[in-house]
C-alpha cells in the first residue's frame, strides 16, 4: 500500500457537514442479507438516456432505481434557494429497473432533482448519479444546451497521438497549485482558463510560467488531479483560501465549479474546462484526468445512496459497509450497474471533453474485469488514450484478491498500467518513514529493487526478484504496464523527503540526489511520471499530505525557476533525451531482456548497465548508464571505446559533454554517468 493520504479522505469528510441519510438505512447502516441477495437480481440498464435526454418531443427523465416504491422529479428556477416550479411523478419500467417521465414544457436552463420513496418515506433530493451539468455546489442538476459549451474549433480538437504508452511523459498537477502563487504572472489564478494564458512570466520577469512552462519542459501529458464536482469547497464562498485535492466526489460527470470563473453558471464550468483541454491539445499536450470511482465523499447522503440505497456500495458478509478506501465506503464495481456507470462515465469524458486518459485512484478496489472493459471502451473512442492506476487499496475488501485490480494482477488486465512502488521506495526511501533513505540518497541494499524498476517489473535473466523489497516475482508482462515515479501529490514531495532524510547535507548534495533519482526514473523502461514543481525544487514545507493545507504550502513558487534554473534545465534535457532515443522506451519485455545487460559490480549503492544493439532502432549503438547513490565517490571500469559523455557530474546534454575512451571513471556522490556509442 502506498498512500498515507488515504487517511485524509476520512479526515476531510469529518470536517464536512453530512447530508441526511436515506431513511431506510439510517438506523443501523447495514444492508440485510435479503437486500444483498436482491442486488444480484436487479436488471442493469446500459442505455445512454439515463438522467435526461432532450429531443423535439420534449424532456425525457430516466432514473435507475429498481428498489424504489415511487419516484419523482422536482423542477426549480435556480440552482439554489426556494424556487420550486413543479413536481411530477415518474413511471416504473420493471424490466429495466428505470423510472421515466416526459415533459413537453420548455425546461431549458431550469434545474431539477430526483427523489425516490422507500416504503412510506421520501428520501432526500439528489441531482442523480448521472448529472452532466449542475448549479452551484452541485445540489441540483441543470438543463442546458451542451452545444453552447463548445469553444470555437472544438469539433477539430484532438489530443496527441500515442503509439506506445512508453512514449508518454506524465506531469501531475493540481489546477490551483500550478497558477495560484502571486508570482505566477497568471491572471486567472487557480482556474481552468489559466492554461489559456500565453506569454506569462514569473514575477522577476525572467522565466516562463503556465502553459509555456509545460511546452518548455517538454512533457507529453498533464495528469490533472480530480476535476469533477467534489464536496469540500463551498462554491458560494469563492474566492477563498479553502483548499482540497478533490478526492471527495459528489457528481462524477460535471467539472468542479471552484475551478470556473462563475460556478453559479452551469455553462461556465463546462465551457472553461473544454477551453483548457483545447489549449493543452493545441500545445501538443494530452490531458489525463484523475478519477475516484472507488468511493464517494459521503455515504448516507451521496447521490448513489439516495438513488439506489445499498446497491452501489460493497458490503461485508454481515451487511456493514466495507471501507477499502479508508474514506468511509467503497463502491461495488463488480455489480452490473456500478460497472456500467464507471464504463459509461469514462466514455462520456472522452467523448464530451476529449480527455486523453485516466488515472484510477485506489484502482485495486475495482475488479479486473471492470477495468479491462473500461479500457476497451475508452480506446474504442480514442486509441491513443492511456489508462493507469494505483494497484493497491487502503484497507481490506470483500472482493476476492484474485479479482482485485492490484499491481500483481496487472497481467490479468488489458491496456492498463500500474504505479511502481518498487522503484519509488527503493530510489528515495520508504514513503511511510520520512527519515528512511533510498538508493539515491545513500542507503545500501536497494540495488536489486532499483533494477526491478529499470526493467519495468518484467522478467529479466539478471534480476533476482527474491531480493526485491516489495515484489518477489515479475508481475508485468510488458513495460507498457508500468508507471515509474519517485514523488506525487501524496506523502512527502521529493524535495522535502530528501531534506528530512538527508539531514545535515548541503542543498547541493540534495539537488544532485534529486537529479540522480529522476535520471533513474526517466531512463528506466516503462512510463515516467513526475510531480509538478519538482523541476524547480518545490517544497511543501515538510507537510506530508497537503490535501487541505493553504496556498502558502501548496502553491508552486515560480521565482524558484530562476533560482534553480540548472535543475530545470537538467529535467528539460533529460526529457528531451528520452524523447529522442527509443532505447529508453522499449515496448516489449522481450526487448528489455535481450538489450539490457547489467554489469557485475557487486558494490553498495552502485548500478552499472548497458542498453545494447541499437535497441528500439536507436541511433546509439550502446548506452552505458552508471548510478552512484553512495555518500562518497565510487569508481567503475568502462570498456575501451569511443564514448560520448551524455551525463556526468550533475550535467546532461544528449549532444555530448565531451568524449572518453573508457577505463576507470570516478563518479562523485549521488550522481549519474551516461555514455553513448554512436
Amino acid at each position: 500500500m502506498n498512500r498515507i493520504a488515504l487517511k485524509v479522505c476520512a479526515a476531510s469528510m469529518a470536517m464536512m457537514p453530512m447530508a441526511a441519510a436515506p431513511v431506510a438505512m439510517q438506523a443501523q447502516n447495514v444492508v440485510t442479507k435479503t437486500q444483498m441477495e436482491k442486488f444480484a437480481t436487479y436488471p442493469a440498464y446500459d442505455g445512454e438516456d439515463l438522467e435526461l435526454a432532450i429531443d423535439r418531443n420534449g424532456y425525457h427523465f430516466c432514473l435507475w432505481s429498481p428498489m424504489a416504491d415511487s419516484a419523482r422529479v422536482n423542477i426549480y428556477k435556480h440552482g439554489q434557494g426556494r424556487n420550486l416550479i413543479t413536481t411530477f411523478l415518474l413511471e416504473k419500467d420493471a424490466s429495466t429497473g428505470t423510472w421515466r417521465a416526459t415533459s413537453t414544457d420548455d425546461l431549458m436552463n431550469r434545474f431539477y432533482t430526483f427523489q425516490i420513496k422507500i416504503g412510506d418515506k421520501w428520501l432526500d433530493e439528489t441531482p442523480g448519479v448521472w448529472a452532466k451539468a449542475v448549479g452551484v455546489n452541485g445540489k441540483r442538476a441543470a438543463i442546458i444546451d451542451f452545444s453552447k459549451t463548445n469553444p470555437d474549433g472544438w469539433g477539430d480538437d484532438r489530443g496527441p497521438k500515442v503509439e506506445s504508452t512508453t512514449d508518454v511523459i506524465i506531469y501531475e498537477m493540481h489546477h490551483r497549485d500550478f497558477s495560484i502563487h502571486p508570482n505566477s504572472g497568471i491572471a486567472n489564478k487557480g482556474k481552468f482558463v489559466a492554461m489559456l494564458e500565453e506569454g506569462t512570466l514569473s514575477l522577476n520577469g525572467e522565466q516562463a510560467t503556465g502553459i509555456d512552462h509545460l511546452k518548455e519542459l517538454g512533457i507529453t501529458h498533464v495528469h490533472i488531479l480530480p476535476s469533477f464536482d467534489y464536496m469540500s469547497i463551498d462554491e458560494t464562498q469563492l474566492p477563498s483560501n479553502k483548499y482540497n485535492w478533490g478526492y471527495d466526489p459528489i457528481n462524477y460527470n460535471v467539472p468542479d465549479g471552484s475551478y470556473a470563473t462563475n460556478p453559479a453558471d452551469p455553462y461556465c464550468r463546462i465551457r472553461e474546462m473544454k477551453e483548457m483541454i483545447q489549449a493543452l491539445h493545441d500545445a501538443g499536450i494530452g490531458v489525463v484526468m484523475d478519477v475516484v470511482y472507488n468511493h464517494t465523499g459521503t455515504t448516507a447522503g451521496s447521490n448513489f445512496e439516495l438513488t439506489a440505497p445499498g446497491y452501489y456500495y460493497r458490503q461485508r458478509p454481515d451487511g456493514t459497509y466495507s471501507d477499502a478506501s479508508a474514506c468511509g465506503n467503497e463502491t461495488a464495481s463488480d455489480r452490473r450497474q456500478m460497472r456500467n456507470f464507471i464504463i459509461n462515465s469514462v466514455k462520456y469524458w472522452v467523448r464530451e471533453y476529449h480527455i486523453d486518459g485516466f488515472r484510477f485512484d485506489l484502482m485495486a478496489i475495482h475488479d479486473t474485469e471492470t477495468m479491462t472493459q473500461a479500457a476497451a471502451a475508452i480506446k474504442s473512442i480514442n486509441p491513443s488514450a492511456f489508462i493507469y492506476g494505483e494497484g493497491w487499496m487502503a484497507g481490506s475488501s470483500p472482493l476476492p484478491v484474485e479479482q482485485q485490480a492490484l499491481k500483481v494482477n496487472v497481467a490479468k488486465m488489458t491496456d492498463i498500467a500500474v504505479f511502481s512502488d518498487d522503484i519509488r521506495d527503493a530510489v528515495k526511501g520508504h514513503y511511510a518513514n520520512e527519515r528512511d533513505r533510498g538508493f539515491a540518497s545513500g542507503k545500501p541494499g536497494n540495488e536489486e529493487t532499483v533494477k526491478i524498476g529499470i526493467v519495468a517489473s518484467t522478467a529479466h535473466p539478471q534480476v533476482d526478484y527474491s531480493k526485491g523489497n516489495n515484489a518477489k516475482a515479475p508481475y508485468a508482462t510488458s513495460p507498457q504496464q508500468i508507471i515509474n515515479y519517485v514523488s506525487c501529490h501524496d506523502d512527502l514531495c521529493l524535495t522535502d523527503k530528501l531534506d528530512i532524510s538527508m539531514e545535515g547535507s548541503s542543498e547541493a548534495d540534495r539537488i544532485n540526489t534529486a537529479k540522480l533519482a529522476q535520471t533513474i526514473v526517466f531512463t528506466s523502461q516503462g512510463t515516467p511520471f513526475m510531480f509538478a514543481g519538482e523541476e524547480v525544487f518545490r517544497s511543501k514545507q515538510h507537510v506530508h499530505n497537503s490535501f487541505s493545507s493553504p496556498d502558502s504550502i501548496n502553491a508552486i513558487d515560480w521565482n524558484q525557476k530562476a533560482q534553480y534554473r540548472d535543475l530545470f534545465d537538467y529535467y528539460r534535457n533529460l526529457i528531451a533525451m528520452r524523447k529522442a532515443h527509443p532505447a529508453f522506451r522499449l515496448r516489449t519485455a522481450e526487448e528489455i531482456a535481450s538489450h539490457i545487460k547489467f554489469d557485475d559490480v557487486n558494490t553498495d549503492n552502485l548500478i552499472s548497465y548497458s542498453i545494447t544493439g541499437n535497441a528500439g532502432g536507436d541511433a546509439w549503438k550502446e548506452i552505458k548508464l552508471v548510478f552512484n547513490g553512495a555518500n562518497e565517490a565510487q569508481t567503475v571500469k568502462i570498456k575501451k571505446a569511443d564514448w560520448t559523455i551524455i551525463a556526468q557530474d550533475g550535467k546532461i546534454d544528449m549532444n555530448g559533454l565531451g568524449t572518453t575512451r573508457g577505463g576507470e571513471i570516478t563518479l562523485p556522490p549521488h550522481t549519474a554517468l551516461i555514455l553513448a556509442i554512436d
